[in-house]
């Protein structure tokens, strides 16, 4: 059987984040993608320009929808664009459980956009954390929820008050080698060190790790190795981009860059 991945996320019309990424990175990994809208972007490589989100019934009723019919592996949640979405995600996640939950807790886009309102700190840490498995903040997002400018503190704090098993920090924003940090209850902190990649092709990164990790953990591989895949992947795909000049401003990665050829006998 095919594992199933649901992204809940925000849609890019440019293509290179948010649901559009997660169900390119889903299926690269060869798992199948499903997904759920939470809100319509107005945005391209240059920055955003608008956010308009869901209805939270529709959201919900969208979630409902697959995780009622098709057997789910794992959900990927990334932008919801409301608070009231994100109470809207966790109760249908609460009444619909499934194996696995990473949350993406985006509350600002690279160039400072809000894409969520005032009250999205508080509808993270009361509602979804609760139901993750995995949340990935970056580094103003963990400071953002916690008020904590030290990682190692902030990541504990946000392990206690939140609820969720895992806290991957990610690294990007770090001087020096980007490394992210996965915490956890049980085996404390584990750190996971990559090249930095000289490109403009970088945007939709988060997206892409986030939703690879839930891709791999639906193929069957334990947390850590799942975010150390994941984080490969992500490295290629960066490197892969680097050659294809899309877009004016922070172009996407290529999230295909090792495509598989076909056979002749699966052609004809």
């Amino acid at each position: 059987m095919t594992p199933t991945c649901l992204s809940i996320a925000g849609s890019d019309p440019s293509g290179g984040a948010g649901i559009q990424a997660d169900i390119k990175t889903i299926s690269a990994l060869g798992c199948y993608a499903a997904a759920a809208i939470t809100a319509i972007t107005v945005q391209n490589t240059m920055g955003v320009q608008a956010v308009h989100p869901c209805p939270p019934d529709v959201v919900a009723a969208q979630v409902t929808a697959v995780l009622t019919d098709l057997e789910t592996h794992a959900v990927k949640v990334g932008m919801a664009g409301s608070s009231d979405n994100i109470r809207a995600i966790a109760d249908t996640l609460r009444r619909h459980p499934v194996p696995f939950v990473v949350t993406d807790p985006v509350l600002f886009a690279s160039s400072g956009h809000p894409l969520c309102d005032a009250g999205g700190v508080e509808a993270f840490l009361t509602h979804l954390f609760p139901v993750s498995t995995l949340v990935t903040p970056n580094l103003y997002e963990l400071f953002a929820l916690t008020g904590i400018e030290d990682i190692d503190r902030a990541a504990a704090d946000l392990l206690r008050r939140g609820g969720c098993k895992a806290i991957l920090v990610k690294g990007g924003h770090r001087e020096g080698v980007p490394t992210d940090s996965l915490y956890t209850l049980d085996a404390g902190r584990r750190d996971f060190h990559a090249k930095r990649i000289d490109t403009r092709a970088d945007h939709g990164t988060g997206c892409t790790l986030s939703s690879a990790i839930a891709a791999n953990v639906a193929l069957g591989h334990p947390l850590h190795h799942a975010v150390l895949m994941a984080k490969g992947f992500v490295t290629k795909a960066l490197k892969a981009g680097a050659t294809m000049y899309i877009g004016q401003g922070r172009g996407p990665m290529n999230h295909f860059f090792k495509p598989r050829a076909l056979r002749v006998e699966e052609i004809m």
